[in-house]
């Protein structure tokens, strides 16, 4: 798959790939990478993370980590998330990871159809982006290998909801939780929890 996967959309400028992981969650920050691949990177596993398997993703993490010119994982809270919205926290968090890269790019690849002007860098929205161009493709894949991670850390805390399996998106499992024991701080206010 990873051969449809494309290494730039200029040739010649540094970009950088965003892209967010647990944007449909009902608890839990929302995360998000910005990746810059050297511009000759390839990997025949690398591709949208959903369409990867937990095991491929803990394979290509490190891969993407030691290979990847800069890389920035950040995240939004579910407070941030209630106040501003899940649309804008996901940018929020983009921009925090855009802000940890020690390489300036000089464009930005975001997946999906929106975003917010970051400094003085141009950008472009690309819908199914994940599954389009490689620096995406692995902010995609770092973006869920920490989240997951994330959960799986406050799912120890918070048994009963099934975090380690659901990762805290709206399940059958999730959502009989939050009605048998309610909701917990780390749950998003503002999502409708049992519809």
């Amino acid at each position: 798959m990873s051969c449809l996967l494309l290494n730039y959309l200029n040739k010649g400028l540094i970009e950088a790939g965003c892209d967010e992981a647990g944007r449909g969650c009902l608890a839990g920050a929302v995360y998000a990478a910005a990746v810059i691949l050297p511009e000759d990177f390839y990997h025949p596993l690398l591709n949208d993370s959903k369409k990867l398997t937990e095991k491929e993703r803990d394979i290509l993490r490190p891969i993407i980590e030691k290979e990847a010119v800069a890389y920035g994982v950040a995240y939004a809270t579910p407070a941030e998330i209630d106040s501003i919205n899940i649309l804008n926290a996901s940018i929020l968090a983009m921009h925090r990871a855009l802000d940890m890269l020690h390489h300036f790019p000089e464009h930005i690849l975001v997946d999906g159809n929106r975003f917010h002007k970051y400094g003085q860098i141009p950008h472009t929205c690309i819908t199914g982006g994940d599954g389009k161009y490689a620096s995406i493709a692995a902010a995609s894949v770092l973006a869920k290998s920490y989240r997951d991670q994330y959960m799986r850390e406050l799912s120890k805390e918070f048994p009963q909801y099934g975090w380690s399996r659901n990762m805290a998106y709206p399940t059958q499992e999730h959502k009989e939780a939050i009605i048998k024991f309610g909701i917990t701080d780390y749950h998003r206010k503002t999502f409708k929890h049992t519809k």
